[in-house]
């Protein structure tokens, strides 16, 4: 999941260029959804690789976590195998170890005989080669550590030389934010050509500062936290792209310290050293697998986004990969009534690009084609929350504030694919919350007037008690360490952490029957697919708990409420 302007992109930049009638498996009518289809035990691996599994017990049982993790012990070897310019394991777009991954999806859907096509697509790549290094040579020879103490912004250079401050740094800081340190020509008035600029956050752009400072003959910039409350730690700042010397942003008491070493004209002496590949026009892709039936003219996507971020992205997002292929295999002998599609986007991680190239690129009679989306990102969060994707009601994961708004025709749409999530969640005694699409795939299917939902259960930080008084666990990180509010795995650039054992297998395994459970009705589904879309309102809400009943297989009950 791509949290939006909350993600810390530091060294990884890209651009991009009817009357509804419900007729559910042939099965009685209901408003929105059936009661939740559940079963105690899990169905036996021969008879699913044969079996047709044409309701949505069926499919639902047939997802399990063997099969669930076999994949995604596939995705940590493909990591491993494949370090990126980094040196570490890597399936981020734009590096050998994606590529293998859309190979890998490929093969086993074609095994599995739908029709894959690989769709390709250029990005503008920036990769770090090696690490970047920030290291005091005296008076006090030390390194600092990447990620902890400091970040690099997403310049190449190398120097040697004395530190120098600006002027107009304010320490301590004051309760309020105060600094304009290099914010002006005159806050170098004095400076040393070839020394490195202190330089303090706040008042003007990290852009504005750093062109002060390379005004002025600077070597390179470190440019440290301004210290006021929330603006204390380490952090990383926009730069425009047309910076001439490397930058370093660092926490507040790693400036501090370095600015009561200055002394005037002999130092700290530090070294930067910064290296990376900057590709404008490299090559990513999409996989794309068709069923071979269903009806051509009524198409359910479903998703996930295959790239990583800082490393293997096992939970982000190789959990959501691995369920919607294990799904797609369970349904390899199923003729559903609306055509499948199996989508495994690249470039969600650094702005949602190949969603955003399939959408945007997709001609409109082939667009309106497609009914619903399903996305699946994000499944398997040690501390997690089970979240629903809700267009109308849903709330950003960071922060909560209400997501972009969306269309209104495809709130009540949308919502119908949202309940049967909720009810397989309740069926098995678990709470949920609904979330918009913002960060996801889902945003542009949304955005392009198509209905969506789908899951996710939490990255990053953090955790709110009120999450916890639904779902149990820790305040603060979703995963990485847990109990702690460091912001876990996912989103920090190089801790190179999110790998197999950030992923919960159980909560893997019980959402992606959720998810499951949402793609089988809904590949059967008539009432948004062949309706007129213009719902303005949820067609069911859930106001007391659905009541679950041991269905016999192929007996599908359902409630209509009023």
């Amino acid at each position: 999941m791509s949290p939006g302007d909350r993600r810390r992109r530091g060294w990884r930049l890209a651009t991009a260029t009817a009357a509804a009638v419900t007729v559910t498996w042939g099965l009685p009518t209901v408003a929105s959804s059936a009661l939740a289809t559940t079963s105690t035990t899990d169905a036996n691996p021969t008879a699913c690789a044969n079996r047709v599994n044409n309701i949505p017990q069926k499919l639902v049982d047939c997802v399990t976590k063997d099969d669930l993790w076999a994949h995604m012990v596939k995705f940590q070897e493909i990591a491993d195998a494949n370090p990126g310019a980094d040196g570490h394991p890597s399936r981020n777009s734009g590096e050998p170890g994606y590529k293998a991954s859309a190979d890998y999806v490929a093969d086993v859907m074609r095994a599995a005989g739908y029709a894959v096509t690989l769709q390709e697509y250029k990005f503008h790549y920036f990769s770090f080669v090696g690490t970047p290094v920030l290291r005091e040579d005296s008076p006090t020879p030390h390194s600092f550590e990447l990620g902890k103490d400091f970040n690099p912004g997403p310049v190449v250079g190398s120097t040697t030389a004395k530190l120098q401050p600006a002027r107009g740094i304010v320490v301590p800081a004051t309760p309020a934010p105060s600094s304009a340190s290099g914010c002006q020509a005159s806050d170098f008035t004095g400076f040393v050509p070839g020394n490195i600029a202190l330089v303090q956050r706040g008042t003007c752009t990290f852009v504005q500062k750093v062109a002060n400072a390379e005004a002025a003959g600077a070597s390179a910039a470190i440019i440290f936290n301004e210290g006021n409350p929330g603006r204390t730690s380490l952090f990383s700042g926009s730069l425009s792209g047309s910076e001439h010397i490397p930058v370093v942003f660092t926490t507040y008491a790693l400036g501090t310290q370095l600015l009561g070493q200055y002394t005037p004209g002999s130092g700290p002496v530090l070294t930067i050293d910064v290296n990376a590949i900057d590709d404008p026009n490299r090559s990513d892709w999409n996989v794309i697998a068709d069923s071979k039936g269903g009806d051509p003219n009524n198409i359910l996507v479903v998703d996930a986004h295959l790239d990583a971020i800082y490393g293997a992205g096992m939970l982000d997002n190789a959990s959501g990969s691995a369920a919607i292929l294990d799904i797609a295999q369970q349904l390899r002998n199923t003729n559903t009534r609306n055509k499948l599609r199996f989508i495994w986007f690249g470039g969600e991680e650094v702005g949602l690009l190949g969603s955003d190239y399939y959408v945007r690129t997709l001609p409109a009679d082939e667009l309106a084609k497609i009914k619903l989306d399903l996305d699946a990102d994000v499944l398997a969060t040690p501390n997690y929350v089970a979240g629903v994707l809700d267009p109308k009601d849903g709330v950003n994961l960071f922060g909560r504030a209400p997501g972009t708004p969306m269309p209104p025709s495809i709130w009540g749409p949308s919502g119908i694919a949202r309940d049967y999530g909720i009810d397989y969640l309740r069926s098995i005694g678990k709470n949920h919350i609904l979330f918009s699409a913002d960060g996801t795939d889902a945003f542009m299917f949304q955005q392009a007037g198509i209905p969506a939902s789908g899951v996710l259960t939490g990255q990053d930080c953090c955790k709110l008690a009120s999450d916890v008084a639904l779902f149990g666990g820790y305040e603060g990180n979703f995963e990485g360490t847990v109990p702690g509010d460091d912001g876990g795995c996912v989103d920090n650039p190089f801790r190179w952490c999110d790998n197999l054992s950030n992923n919960d297998p159980e909560v893997l395994t019980w959402m992606s029957k959720t998810f499951a459970n949402m793609v089988g009705h809904m590949a059967y589904d008539t009432q948004v697919f062949t309706s007129s879309q213009g719902s303005g309102g949820h067609v069911k809400g859930h106001t007391t708990p659905a009541k679950v009943t041991a269905a016999k297989v192929g007996t599908l009950k359902g409630a209509v409420d009023s």
